[in-house]
């Protein structure tokens, strides 16, 4: 029996088991292999060598399409001798293929060649098939919340103090709105590559082949894995783009650790509460108890994920002249701090899932507070000649308890004031002083519902 030493490959390895394709050691390994052969095919397509056999060629795409086990364990018992695991792919390409020009794979390459294109095409697909769909479920949920309770009127606070009314939809249209945004940048985003030897000038293509135009056939081969080329380099890749993926993926984290701390303070205020679930115990003494645990949940997974990817994108854009090796144990954390961010998003939705409000007690709340009709009376004010109604209010209501028939008794008592705006106020109540809150969470909610879909 395994006993592992990170929760990612124990308590939560079930639901994590799809990032084993992009994160693991033999992930990495078929990635690796997989851009060794198509630059073989590469080669091959732009005629320098002798051509591939046909039979050559469907043992290259059986490979591609289907990398097992053995064959990463061949990789790793190779690797045992000559711990270099680049060359141990090179090694076992050359058995496994059994081409009748071997010397042709890792034609003049670095290791580095291999390893950054391969991380990259590991962290597009990561992109593509999980941390986008996810980011978008997570805004279908926060949508249907908003659309749900586009309407319902809403006590804010502002230094946790009470503040002018709002829904609680464009509450959650706010966070919407956030990760849109970054949900934009992220489908767009590509990642870069280089494809140039050993300190990024193609010197031993050039030497082997000086005919060729390698710095070309290098553009058109990371295109041809959907990556941005980047053209001057030393050793390495910059690892810019990674710091600007890892950048936008904590900005995402961000935005949720934020709703996670809303939410569970709304909930202890008795705003919003979680739905119970049969067999669920919230403490081992007190059995009233229902715990906001996925909001706490995903809180702690984003301060280890943004704490890793910070130190990702600081450390791997530094590198001691042409190359050093501290980047290569980073790299291979890549998935540590990723997961934990996935790992943290699903805890979220966790909670999103059991949220209700409690229509009530917002309305309760703000009836309580009449206080909160000092800002729209003294900006009606100030449409007569009153000489400061900022003022005037402030001198009745802060740090007072103060009744809405005070405030009406007030303005009865401004001679300045004409009957329409008398009335115009004395309509005014703290549950139906929302503004425009409604409109711009149905604007919010349609740009992202276009965005992910229904």
């Amino acid at each position: 029996m395994q006993h592992p030493i990170s929760p990612l490959d124990g308590r939560y390895a079930d639901r994590l088991q799809a990032h084993q394709q992009y994160f693991s050691e033999f992930a990495l390994m078929r990635a690796r292999c997989e851009i060794e052969v198509r630059y073989l095919l590469a080669l091959d397509e732009a005629g320098y060598f002798e051509p591939l056999t046909a039979d050559e060629k469907r043992r290259i795409f059986e490979l591609i399409a289907n990398f097992s086990d053995s064959d990463y364990a061949a990789i790793k018992q190779i690797e045992n001798t000559t711990r270099h695991d680049v060359k141990s792919c090179e090694m076992f390409l050359r058995e496994r293929l059994q081409l009748a020009q071997p010397n042709l794979i890792h034609f003049a390459l670095t290791s580095e060649d291999v390893n950054n294109l391969a991380y990259s095409i590991l962290l597009r697909d990561y992109l593509s098939n999980l941390q986008l769909p996810q980011i978008a479920t997570l805004l279908r949920q926060l949508c249907a919340l908003a659309e749900q309770w586009a309407a319902i009127p809403f006590p804010t606070r502002t230094h946790g103090q009470k503040a002018t009314p709002s829904t609680a939809g464009k509450e959650i249209a706010v966070f919407i709105n956030r990760l849109t945004r970054y949900y934009e940048q992220l489908a767009a985003f590509r990642f870069s590559g280089k494809f140039s030897g050993a300190v990024g000038n193609y010197s031993a293509m050039m030497a082997a082949l000086p005919q060729v135009d390698w710095l070309a056939f290098s553009q058109n081969f990371i295109g041809s894995l959907q990556l941005d080329f980047n053209l001057c380099t030393t050793q390495i890749e910059d690892h810019d783009h990674f710091a600007d993926y890892f950048n936008l993926t904590r900005q995402v984290n961000n935005i949720v650790a934020d709703l996670n701390v809303d939410c569970w303070l709304y909930i202890s205020r008795d705003l919003f509460s979680e739905r119970t679930q049969a067999g669920e115990v919230g403490s081992s003494t007190m059995p009233h108890k229902v715990n906001p645990i996925n909001f706490e949940n995903s809180e702690g997974n984003i301060a280890i994920a943004n704490s890793l990817l910070a130190m990702m994108s600081d450390k791997l854009t530094r590198s001691r002249m042409q190359r050093d090796l501290s980047d290569s144990t980073v790299q291979r954390n890549m998935g540590v701090a990723l997961s934990h961010s996935f790992l943290a998003i699903s805890e979220s939705l966790r909670g999103l899932q059991k949220l209700q409000i409690n229509v009530q007690n917002c309305l309760s709340e703000l009836q309580n507070s009449p206080e909160l009709l000092a800002e729209p009376i003294q900006t009606i004010l100030k449409l007569t000649g009153i000489a400061d109604p900022y003022e005037l209010l402030k001198k009745h209501t802060r740090g007072q308890k103060t009744s809405r028939e005070d405030l009406l008794q007030l303005v009865d008592s401004l001679p300045e004031l004409s009957e329409e705006l008398r009335q115009q106020i004395q309509q005014l109540r703290p549950e139906n002083y929302l503004g425009d809150a409604e409109r711009i969470c149905a604007l919010v909610v349609e740009k992202a519902r276009k965005l992910v879909g229904a």
